[in-house]
C-alpha cells in the first residue's frame, strides 16, 4: 500500500496557480540575483577596455556550461527528494539529500581540477586570439579552484527545492550575489585607494561570493525538516542513492550544458567577424540571461511542484501545473521581445560606447529575442521531465535542438548572412525546442493521467495503490 504524502510535501495540496506563484516569485529574486552577477561583472570589466570585454565574452559560455552541470546535480537532488516526500518516505528523502550533498561537492572538485588543467586547449578550440589568452587565464585559474563551492551551493539548493523551500533558495542566491556586487568594484577597478586586480578581480569576487553563499545555504538547510547528517548515508543503500540521483543528474547536467556548449561554438563562429562582434554578442547574451529570469525561475520551481505530485500519484495536478507554466512562458517571452527589440541600442549603451559593438548588440536582440517564449517552454519542459525521472527525454530534446537545428543553421547561413546567421540559428533552435518540449509534456503527462485516473477519486485524492520501496 502506498503511504500518504509526507507532511513536508506541502505542494500536493492547495491551489496549483498559488503554488506556481509562491515557488516562482522567490526563485525570480534568486535567479535575478545570480544573473545580475554577470551583468555587474560585464559593466566593471567593460571599464577595463574592449579587450577585457571580448575576453569575458569567450569565458561566459564556458562558465554557463559549467554552472549548468551544477544545475543538473541540483535537479537530480531536487527530483529524488521531492518524489520521496510525495511518496511519504521521509527517511529515504533524508538519506538521498545527504548523499546528494557529498555527491555535489565531489563533482565540483573533479570538474574544477579538470578545468584548471585544460583552460588553454579549451579556449584555443574556441578560436580565442593569442592577445586575449593571458586575460582568459587570469580569470579562469581562480575560478576553477573555487568551483567546488558553487557545486556545494547547488547541492544545498537541491535539498531546499525538493522540500518546496523556494524562498530559502532565494536567500542563498541573494547572499552570494550581494557579496559579488560589493566586491566587484573594489577587486576589478579598485576603490578606497586600492588599485584592483583587473579581470582577475572578477573571479576573486565570484569565488568569495560562493563561499559566503555556501555558508548561508548550510545554515538554512539545517533549519528544515531534513537534517544535515552524513551518517544517514550509510543507513541505506549507497548504490540506490547514487543511481537515483545520477539517473536524473547525469542527463540533466548534460541537457543544461548542451545549450551553452552550442553558444560556445557559435562564439567561435562569430569570432571570424572580429572582436567587436564577439563583444556585442557576449554583452547581449548577458542581457538575455537577465531578461529570461522569470522563465528560468519557473523552470526551477516547476520541478518541486510536479515532482511532489507525481510521487503522490496526483497526475492531474502535475498536468495542470505544466499547462499554466507553458501559458506564462508564451506571455512573458513575447512581451520581453517587444521591449528589447524596441530599445536595443539603449541597453547596449549600458555596456559600451563603441558604435560597432552597439550595432551588433542591437542586431542580436532584433532577431533572437523573438525566441524567448520558445526558450521558456523548452526549459520548463526539461524541468518537468527531470522531476519525474524522464531526464533522458530532456537530454535528447536538447541535443537535437543544438546539433540538428542551431549549429547547422549557423554553419549554412554564416557565409552569406554574417553574424545574423548566428542570431537566426538561436531563434530557430528555440522554436524547435518549444514544439518538441510541448509535445513531450503532452505525451508523457497526458498518457499517465489517462492510464492512472483509476487511482484517484473524483475529488483528486489518492487511493491506495501498490508501490515498490
Amino acid at each position: 500500500m502506498s503511504s500518504p504524502p509526507s507532511s513536508s510535501a506541502k505542494l500536493t495540496q492547495g491551489s496549483i496557480p498559488s503554488h506556481l506563484v509562491g515557488q516562482t516569485l522567490p526563485a525570480i529574486i534568486g535567479v535575478a540575483a545570480i544573473m545580475s552577477i554577470g551583468v555587474v561583472d560585464a559593466y566593471f570589466i567593460g571599464k577595463l577596455g574592449s579587450d577585457a570585454l571580448a575576453a569575458i565574452s569567450f569565458i561566459f559560455p564556458i562558465t554557463v556550461a559549467l554552472s549548468s552541470l551544477g544545475v543538473g546535480v541540483m535537479v537530480g537532488i531536487n527530483s529524488v527528494v521531492a518524489r520521496a516526500l510525495g511518496e511519504g518516505n521521509d527517511d529515504r528523502a533524508a538519506r538521498r539529500a545527504n548523499f546528494g550533498l557529498v555527491f555535489a561537492v565531489s563533482v565540483g572538485v573533479v570538474i574544477g581540477l579538470a578545468l584548471f588543467a585544460a583552460t588553454d586547449p579549451l579556449f584555443r578550440l574556441m578560436n580565442a586570439p593569442d592577445d586575449l589568452m593571458p586575460l582568459i587565464q587570469m580569470y579562469m585559474r581562480p575560478y576553477a579552484l573555487g568551483f567546488p563551492l558553487i557545486l556545494a551551493i547547488m547541492g544545498f539548493n537541491g535539498v531546499l527545492r525538493g522540500q518546496g523551500e523556494a524562498r530559502k533558495t532565494s536567500y542563498v542566491s541573494l547572499t552570494y550575489a550581494a557579496a559579488n556586487w560589493v566586491l566587484d568594484p573594489i577587486l576589478i577597478t579598485g576603490a578606497f585607494g586600492f588599485e584592483g586586480f583587473g579581470i582577475t578581480g572578477a573571479a576573486y569576487a565570484t569565488v568569495i561570493g560562493w563561499a559566503v553563499g555556501a555558508a548561508m545555504a548550510m545554515i538554512l538547510v539545517g533549519k528544515t525538516d531534513i537534517p544535515i547528517n552524513l551518517s544517514l548515508i550509510g543507513k541505506g543503500s549507497l548504490a540506490d542513492s547514487a543511481i537515483a540521483i545520477s539517473r536524473v543528474a547525469g542527463p540533466a547536467a548534460f541537457s543544461n550544458a548542451i545549450n551553452p556548449i552550442g553558444l560556445s561554438i557559435l562564439t567561435a563562429l562569430i569570432a571570424s567577424a572580429g572582436q567587436d562582434a564577439v563583444a556585442g554578442f557576449g554583452a547581449a547574451g548577458r542581457l538575455q540571461s537577465f531578461a529570461t529570469v522569470p522563465l528560468l525561475a519557473l523552470s526551477g520551481a516547476i520541478g518541486s511542484i510536479v515532482g511532489q505530485n507525481w510521487g503522490a500519484n496526483q497526475f492531474d495536478r502535475a498536468r495542470k501545473a505544466a499547462v499554466y507554466a507553458g501559458l506564462f512562458c508564451v506571455a512573458w517571452g513575447l512581451a520581453t521581445a517587444v521591449l528589447l527589440t524596441s530599445a536595443g541600442e539603449f541597453f547596449a549603451q549600458l555596456f559600451t560606447d563603441k558604435p560597432a559593438v552597439i550595432e551588433e548588440f542591437a542586431l542580436y536582440l532584433e532577431i533572437a529575442a523573438w525566441g524567448y517564449a520558445g526558450f521558456g517552454i523548452l526549459i520548463v519542459a526539461n524541468g518537468i521531465l527531470n522531476s519525474i525521472d524522464k531526464a533522458a527525454f530532456a537530454l535528447v530534446q536538447s541535443a537535437l535542438r543544438v546539433f540538428l537545428v542551431m549549429l547547422p543553421v549557423a554553419w549554412v547561413l554564416q557565409e552569406s548572412w554574417g553574424s545574423s546567421a548566428i542570431y537566426t540559428a538561436e531563434l530557430a533552435a528555440n522554436g524547435f525546442g518549444a514544439v518538441t518540449g510541448a509535445f513531450l509534456i503532452w505525451w508523457v503527462l497526458g498518457r499517465r493521467v489517462k492510464g492512472d485516473t483509476s487511482s484517484q477519486s473524483s475529488s483528486g485524492a489518492v487511493k491506495p495503490t501498490s508501490q515498490s520501496s
